[in-house]
């Protein structure tokens, strides 16, 4: 079953002046890990009570399996209770609903949250969601977060606010670090849910009132995380300056989010100071940290700093901080000063950067480097190509004495994603065999990079034997990208059909497939001429809603109509693209002129380029191909105006258009132009329009023409008559 629209608690909503809060009834067991006492803002009922018989004796029916079903539940019978839930006619009472919910939630399951959910649907039908409290939706929210239906669990908590609810920090924080770290809008969305708990939350005057709901310092992280990776360093430092509202101290992950935010601002000269900061601070360092530093260098490609901090890590020196300096001011020297808008919020973020005279400070102990800093090292050599300093990385690590520096699984991963990268195969099998030798079991992403491999090189027989090995012989289960590595290889060898097994494979398995999915298969099907199909696998993405449509999956179906020249039918999707918020883009244009030019309606070519014009400049930047294509259309149909108007925004933008390509059309097919003597008034009028201008266009070829030896401009106004 599929929820994951939006909820609506029905219950009302007291005024925002309304300081009247009390705590639900927890419905957890004592033996819960977690337990989340939320609030619940209070509202006046009122209540009617029946003296009818049958009333009173359906009372006491319900009540008989209220308490049946409320001492299994106490029991932590979960499983009985689920099946007398199901028998009930009537829905049992607040209490055993929300404990009932609250206890499938707990398991973190699949079933348990496909169960949960259940009861969350029957309740949104019968508009009687009110009955469950604060507590069993937050666990369901977290269950949701950590199940991966993140939209699902952010649409929990939206309503729990929207319906007068608290939720428990341990609860949104969860849902807010998901969405961090998710694609597409998620860590903008992960914001503004942060921003509407904070609201909520200030509204009160008695911090005690919402002790449960204040953010904490893995709040802060989980939402600064989300600035980080926008790169939004505005709202990071915002963020970070209202710490101290909520007593919420930075600590060893604040800073190692702030170093992610630093290598995403391409400040590679500040992360020295990041770590001077914390040892300033007496944060506690943790070997995290280190390694974000060394990801960070090895993500702007300066091995060389790496390498540099990994060799004084095994030395045992403390100096670390003043090798780091060494390496940022040659950096600084080196290269040319450029100001930066975000320079003064960084300097606000680390103030002890604007003093590089002070003497850096030393590491209270020395830290050992372990097998995920080399790994992470030797991800830079394979990402420089450098296969033989991997290979010898793996050995030197094999010899380490420290068993925490010898490799695991993902160092083996990294091996193997290396031979896969040189596309030496067979060297990535061995490094598998050696792996199951001595001992190291490779796990799920192992085998994708393997599978991603052979699809690659089109050896697709290949791939699907290292599928069933994966299965049969390791027990690993495939995943989505599993299967969408599988269509995308019968993709890449024209085999639509296996694409479409695989597909309807991964659903009968329940793998819920991702935008990635939808889209690999539409781009089979447009790509073998068949957009009708592709328009299909549009329409199921439309439906699911785990998947946000982009830009990517509207400009695939438009271009698989272009291909084919059904004009009409692209420019119905662009429509519907519209009318979803969705503006066409340059790659939209792009295919809609090619399919203009296979279709040989030069006319809709006019209408294309009007509508680029009014946006160019404002939202739109066309590129080479696009202009290039419209131009080519308008000189073959001699619409030289238009084509004269193309070639000038061309060249503003900074593009030299192919003026041999435009003469060789000219003169093959514009020579004999208006050459007939025997046409009506009005067509000898149209002819003068158009000689004009192509007059003015023969003149930018540098063909002959009247222009010659005289100051012209297209002016449409101008009754100089040059016929």
């Amino acid at each position: 079953m599929n929820s994951t629209h939006a909820l609506t608690l029905g219950c009302a909503l007291p005024p925002p002046s309304s300081s009247a809060v009390t705590p639900p009834q927890s419905t957890n067991s004592k033996s819960s890990s977690l337990r989340l006492q939320t609030t619940k803002i209070s509202s006046t009922t009122s209540h009617s009570s029946s003296s009818s018989a049958a009333a009173a004796n359906a009372n006491k029916l319900s009540n008989s399996q209220d308490h049946v079903l409320l001492t299994l539940l106490q029991q932590r019978k979960t499983e009985q209770a689920w099946s007398l839930y199901g028998q009930c006619p009537e829905l049992p009472n607040s209490t055993c609903l929300s404990r009932l919910v609250s206890q499938l939630s707990y398991l973190n399951t699949a079933d348990g949250l496909t169960r949960a959910q259940s009861i969350i649907e029957r309740l949104r039908r019968e508009r009687q969601l009110h009955r469950l409290d604060a507590n069993s939706l937050g666990l369901l929210a977290v269950a949701a977060a950590k199940g991966g239906h993140t939209l699902y669990a952010s649409s929990i908590i939206k309503s729990m606010l929207k319906s007068g609810y608290l939720p428990h920090v341990k609860a949104w924080s969860a849902v807010v670090s998901r969405l961090a770290a998710s694609g597409d809008d998620g860590p903008a969305e992960a914001i503004k849910l942060f921003n509407s708990v904070i609201k909520r939350v200030r509204r009160f005057a008695d911090s005690e009132i919402v002790k449960n709901s204040r953010p904490d310092t893995g709040a802060y992280n989980a939402v600064l995380n989300s600035c980080a990776n926008l790169g939004d360093a505005k709202k990071f430092l915002q963020l970070f300056d209202e710490m101290p509202e909520f007593n919420c101290v930075p600590d060893a992950l604040t800073y190692n989010v702030m170093i992610k935010l630093i290598a995403r601002a391409e400040r590679k000269d500040l992360l020295v100071f990041v770590l001077e900061t914390i040892i300033e601070k007496r944060i506690a360092l943790c070997v995290t940290t280190l390694h974000s530093l060394v990801a960070a260098y090895v993500g702007f490609g300066d091995l060389e700093t790496a390498e540099k901090l990994v060799q004084a890590m095994r030395e045992g020196r403390r100096d670390i901080c003043k090798i780091l300096r060494r390496s940022a001011t040659y950096d600084l020297f080196d290269e040319e000063e450029e100001s930066s808008k975000d320079d003064d919020l960084f300097e606000k973020l680390l103030p002890n950067s604007m003093n590089y005279s002070t003497e850096p400070p030393e590491l209270a102990e020395a830290v050992a480097p372990d097998s995920r800093m080399y790994t992470t090292l030797m991800k830079g050599y394979m990402k420089a190509g450098r296969v033989a300093d991997v290979v010898r990385m793996l050995e030197a690590m094999s010899h380490q004495k420290d068993s925490s520096s010898h490799p695991d699984h993902v160092t083996y991963t990294t091996v193997i994603s290396t031979f896969v990268k040189a596309g030496a195969m067979d060297r990535a099998r061995l490094v598998l065999v050696e792996m199951a030798r001595i001992g190291v079991p490779a796990n799920l992403i192992t085998y994708n990079i393997l599978l991603k491999g052979y699809c690659h090189r089109l050896q697709i027989d290949k791939a699907e034997d290292l599928m069933r090995e994966m299965m049969e012989e390791a027990e690993i289960q495939p995943d989505v990208i599993s299967y969408n590595t599988l269509i995308d290889g019968c993709i890449l060898v024209d085999d639509c059909a296996g694409a479409l097994s695989y597909f309807n494979e991964m659903r009968r398995r329940g793998i819920a497939p991702t935008k990635v999915s939808y889209t690999t298969l539409m781009k089979a099907f447009a790509s073998s001429g068949q957009p009708k199909l592709a328009s299909k696998v549009f329409e199921e993405m439309l439906k699911d809603p785990r998947v946000k449509i982009d830009l990517v999956a509207w400009n695939m179906l438009v271009e698989g109509y272009c291909k084919l020249g059904l004009i009409e039918e692209a420019k119905s999707v662009m429509e519907k693209m519209k009318e979803e918020g969705m503006l066409p883009n340059v790659a939209t244009y792009g295919s809609l002129a090619n399919g203009i030019a296979l279709a040989r309606k030069p006319g809709e070519a006019l209408l294309v380029w009007n509508e680029i014009k009014e946006r160019c400049g404002v939202d739109l930047k066309p590129d080479e191909g696009l202009l290039d294509t419209l131009a080519d259309i308008c000189v073959r149909a001699a619409f030289f105006t238009k084509a004269l108007e193309i070639i000038a925004c061309m060249e503003e933008h900074g593009i030299h258009p192919n003026r041999t390509k435009y003469k060789r059309i000219y003169v093959e097919m514009h020579t004999r132009m208006f050459t007939s003597k025997h046409a009506s008034r009005a067509r000898q009028d149209r002819r003068k329009e158009r000689k004009r201008a192509a007059e003015a266009f023969k003149f930018w070829l540098g063909l002959p023409n009247s222009y010659y030896g005289s100051e012209w401009r297209l002016d449409p106004d101008d009754q100089q008559d040059r016929v």
